[in-house]
């Protein structure tokens, strides 16, 4: 089991084993609230997209994995699809990370999430993102993302070096935005 972490709370990437993480996955979960009607209650479809943003030491981003680039220039990230509809349990998105891979240059991956229909969060239930060990399916560290709200987008947590290793903290900043794009005014304060 891993470590729930609240809003800014930092974790290190350090294995209980010895010897730091080197294959992640930044899974995102979410279900879309039922919409009550005169008829009852039906499904809506929130279609919520994942990404991940890599900075250098200055603070420019250097290269994005989301929806419409699914792996980074150097293939160290991997998005493993677009979901539309937060249908299905478990991880409705991930993000896979080869942070022995990560190009020298990159500092921080900033992960994000928004809702690409405009939905905004108080129609969303259900939501969390998580890293995992990718080689042992380790749950290492959890962020709730549920809670009402107006914003359309979540600035979820980042991963910055550390010395030789990495570390997760857990932003949860709400944020305004259809892609990343619109989040990036956001995000320059957690770099």
């Amino acid at each position: 089991m891993g470590v729930s972490l609240s809003k800014g709370q930092t974790v290190s990437l350090v294995k209980s084993s010895g010897g730091g993480l080197t294959r992640a996955r930044m899974g995102l979960g979410w279900d879309a609230m039922r919409k009550k009607g005169f008829f009852g209650s039906r499904a809506q479809s929130i279609d919520l997209d994942a990404s991940a943003l890599l900075f250098d030491s200055t603070g420019k981003l250097v290269d994005q994995v989301w929806f419409q680039q699914l792996q980074s220039r150097d293939g160290s990230l991997r998005h493993t699809g677009d979901n539309t509809t937060g249908a299905g349990d478990g991880d409705d998105e991930s993000i896979i990370v080869e942070l022995a891979g990560v190009p020298a240059g990159v500092q921080t991956i900033v992960f994000t999430v928004n809702s690409f229909t405009g939905q905004d969060f108080s129609q969303i239930e259900n939501a969390f993102c998580r890293l995992i060990d990718q080689s042992t399916e380790e749950e290492i560290a959890r962020y709730d993302l549920s809670g009402s709200g107006a914003h359309t987008a979540q600035i979820m947590a980042k991963v910055s070096r550390e010395g030789t290793g990495w570390t997760m903290t857990a932003i949860g900043a709400a944020a305004t935005g259809r892609t990343f794009h619109d989040l990036l005014p956001a995000i320059a304060p957690f770099l």
